[in-house]
């Protein structure tokens, strides 16, 4: 295994109520640890997401509101959960931008605190896509020479992803092969700064707006709109991007 990990790699896969990680809910999340040996455990679980699951949602998964009905909601075991990935740097297929920051959110309803800055985030959905822009059914069928059999079921996909990385991380010798240097990779050479994405940073390593018309310009630009910013309902992990913008300028 050319990957080279100093501790678990865990791969998460969420089957959700939708594509909207701060309003969705988790149906199905599969985890896969890969250990620094190259061995792996998979744990993987349903729950009542409390609201009704879309027929849209269920056309992709296949699971419908009865067979959740007797579920335990996702906080009964958050506790263990976080527990579970405390020590894991964190990795996935589009993971960065839905199953991560779903994840989080659960965590936050549950009134638990996931602080992402204790681990790296490696996305092979991102790679995939820098490298051989496809969907994960073609990734492992491009790079593991198979069909993804039970596509949209968690522990499938959970566990084809961990193919599909390692098989990237064998097939381009120059991909980074520490998850430090994944990570970065994985987000276009950019660190996370709040899992919305609403900042990001400039070549320079100076935080930026990342939407609407201020978007690529530094924050310590504009701190008005940081200020208007901490009184509208964006997440925690942005607004405490404001309060310490704010209280690095004398302003909070």
């Amino acid at each position: 295994m050319r990957l080279q990990l100093t501790r678990p790699l865990a791969f998460i896969d969420i089957e959700g109520t939708g594509v909207n990680p701060e309003n969705d809910r988790i149906v199905e999340l599969s985890v896969t640890k890969l250990f620094p040996d190259g061995s792996r455990e998979n744990k993987t679980r349903r729950y009542n997401p409390g609201i009704e699951i879309p027929q849209s949602a269920i056309d992709i998964h296949g699971i419908t509101n009865e067979a959740v009905a007797t579920e335990h909601p996702f906080s009964y075991t958050a506790k263990g959960l976080l527990k579970y990935l405390d020590g894991c740097d964190i990795a996935g297929f589009a993971s960065n931008r839905y199953d991560v920051p779903l994840l989080f959110t659960e965590f936050r309803r549950a009134d638990l605190y996931w602080d992402y800055t204790k681990f790296k985030m490696v996305d092979a959905g991102v790679i995939f896509k820098i490298q051989e822009p496809r969907t994960l059914e073609a990734a492992v069928q491009y790079y593991c020479g198979k069909n993804l059999e039970g596509a949209h079921g968690a522990e499938a996909d959970v566990n084809a992803t961990v193919d599909v990385l390692l098989a990237q991380i064998e097939k381009y010798d120059t991909l980074p092969v520490t998850v430090d240097e994944l990570a970065l990779f994985s987000n276009y050479d950019k660190p996370v700064l709040d899992l919305s994405g609403k900042f990001s940073t400039d070549d320079a390593g100076d935080i930026i707006f990342n939407f609407g018309p201020h978007k690529g310009k530094k924050a310590t630009e504009d701190l008005s709109f940081v200020q208007w910013m901490l009184k509208k309902d964006f997440a925690e992990d942005t607004m405490r991007i404001c309060e310490e913008i704010l209280t690095e300028n004398n302003l909070y």
